[in-house]
């Protein structure tokens, strides 16, 4: 894997994680504490409208900062010379010191790996949710842990801090198999009540004519 497909696909698990505070949390009987947490911050993100929010990543790789513009299950998202837009069919990631576009409309096994919303369903695919401790970076927030069933998924844990007042996302933490590669994510700023046209989340020409478009579909 080539540095700038790393940096594509380091990015576009920002986007799946940040989505991924907005789980709901579906269960057949009375919801334990977690899922009533994750309810609700689903909730809250229904009511958001638009989203921007900042955030920084620190990982194997090293720190990186980022912007991501999210409406439902479009969104678009900068950082370390990478664009990606989806407007939840047809996917366009730039980069900038190739000058080229990827174009790719992701099949229902990429899915899983490429669309965002696909996130949403992991705590159906095999995570199993607790609370942990009530704090976060100093702020009041709710500790969200998410286990893998299985020991041999690749992503083992997932700790999600939520606001306790707003239900907003504050860090998201993860880690893989054996303990390695582990990333933290820290939402910055979050905005909602934004307003963006759907052409927003689409991939326009006229404002980089000189890029190679590389279809993948």
């Amino acid at each position: 894997m080539n540095l700038n497909r790393m940096r594509i696909n380091t990015f576009l698990l920002v986007v799946h994680m940040l989505l991924l505070t907005f789980l709901p949390a579906y269960s057949q009987q009375t919801p334990t504490e977690a899922e009533t947490v994750m309810n609700r911050t689903a909730e809250a993100f229904r009511q958001a409208g638009g989203i921007k929010a900042t955030f920084t990543v620190r990982a194997r790789e090293g720190v990186s900062e980022g912007i991501i513009y999210l409406k439902g299950e479009k969104f678009v998202l900068e950082s370390a010379g990478v664009k990606t837009w989806f407007d939840g069919r047809t996917q366009w990631s730039y980069v900038a010191s190739n000058d080229e576009v990827n174009i790719t409309e992701p099949t229902a096994e990429e899915l899983q790996s490429l669309n965002p919303y696909a996130w949403l369903y992991m705590y159906k695919q095999g995570y199993k949710l607790k609370m942990g401790k009530n704090n976060a970076a100093g702020k009041s927030a709710y500790e969200v842990v998410m286990n893998a069933a299985d020991p041999h998924q690749d992503l083992q844990c997932i700790i999600l801090y939520v606001a306790k007042d707003t239900y907003r996302p504050l860090k998201i933490s993860m880690a893989q198999r054996g303990g390695k590669n582990a990333t933290l994510i820290v939402v910055n700023d979050f905005q909602t009540g934004q307003s963006y046209p759907d052409r927003f989340f689409t991939f326009d020409k006229k404002a980089y004519p000189s890029a190679e478009e590389i279809d993948l579909r």
